[in-house]
């Protein structure tokens, strides 16, 4: 473990904790008791960590002027996943409008982010940004009333009456529905809701609102276990349907991408022979696995079920067409 690291996990475990004895230090960090007395006297003398030894505690505990002043070290660091959610929560809520009011609800969470991403605030927080890129391709971008109103429906438990288009069919039809939870997909917005409609739960996307009013009856409330049965079980986006099993082959020019991707989190994966790579996923509506399965070409052959190789091999038959 380098120094950094240590100095940073003997901060952890006293905030973590409270007093962290000598001896527990020790095991934790797995040095000698000359280094952990020379990294204690570093965080004091060098960085001004207000850590004192409680003798009534036999421990190591941060003093009263922690509260008076702003400690923080510097050069923090994340893991991937701490990164990446940082950098996706603040690039979320900066792209919030400024004037809208979840906007302003959130406006202290995101200063919050600022002071986590660095004693600079917002200044470190715009220099990590510029060294860490997460680019949002295919964004559709959802208007900031219909997104201030599905969130206070949410948040409120009120139903929301809504115009709303279905582009699949080109339809257009009014609902009132009692919204569930949001759905982040993609970098697209989708809410799950009771459809009131149709007496069942279903998935909607937040930029296909074109009118949008908050009712003041109360929501139909539907267990979350019950939403993520019914909403998370099959591939991609698409709920609903009766579940099925598909199985893909990629070429072995394209199994080292494929075999660390995550298709779906109860997919199962096997190495063939040749140096092809067998994918077995579930879904309960074909159209997002058909699409993702075009997108890979002539490097992946579907297998089973027949309807879905039927449903790919119409959808080649016409691109082929298309170019004759």
């Amino acid at each position: 473990m380098s120094k950094t690291a240590r100095l940073y996990k003997i901060e952890m475990l006293i905030r973590q904790r409270g007093q962290v004895s000598f001896a527990t230090l020790l095991d934790e960090l797995e040095v000698s008791p000359a280094t952990l007395k020379r990294d204690l006297e570093y965080l004091r003398d060098q960085l001004g960590a207000p850590i004192e030894y409680d003798r009534d505690l036999n421990g190591y505990r941060f003093g009263s002027d922690l509260r008076s002043q702003k400690h923080e070290l510097p050069g923090l660091w994340f893991n991937e996943r701490e990164l990446y959610s940082l950098l996706m929560a603040h690039q979320l809520l900066s792209g919030l409008d400024s004037e809208g009011l979840l906007s302003r609800h959130l406006q202290p969470l995101l200063e919050r982010i600022h002071d986590l991403l660095g004693p600079g605030g917002e200044n470190d927080a715009k220099a990590l940004m510029k060294r860490v890129k997460i680019i949002s391709a295919l964004r559709r971008p959802v208007a900031s009333e219909f997104f201030e109103r599905v969130g206070e429906a949410l948040i409120r438990r009120r139903r929301l009456s809504m115009r709303y288009l279905t582009r699949g069919r080109g339809e257009v039809s009014e609902r009132q529905v009692s919204p569930q939870r949001l759905v982040h997909y993609k970098n697209t917005w989708y809410l799950d809701a009771w459809c009131h409609t149709r007496e069942k739960l279903l998935r909607f996307a937040l930029d296909a609102i074109q009118t949008a009013q908050l009712d003041e009856t109360r929501a139909k409330d539907v267990a979350l276990k019950q939403v993520e049965a019914e909403m998370d079980a099959g591939y991609g986006i698409y709920a609903g349907g009766t579940r099925q099993w598909a199985t893909l082959c990629f070429s072995a020019q394209a199994a080292p991408w494929i075999s660390r991707e995550e298709w779906h989190p109860e997919q199962q994966g096997r190495w063939l022979a040749d140096g092809s790579y067998e994918l077995t996923l579930p879904y309960v509506d074909e159209t997002e696995l058909v699409m993702d399965v075009l997108r890979q070409g002539e490097q992946v052959k579907v297998l089973q079920p027949e309807g879905l190789r039927q449903a790919v091999k119409k959808r080649l038959d016409l691109a082929l067409r298309s170019y004759e």
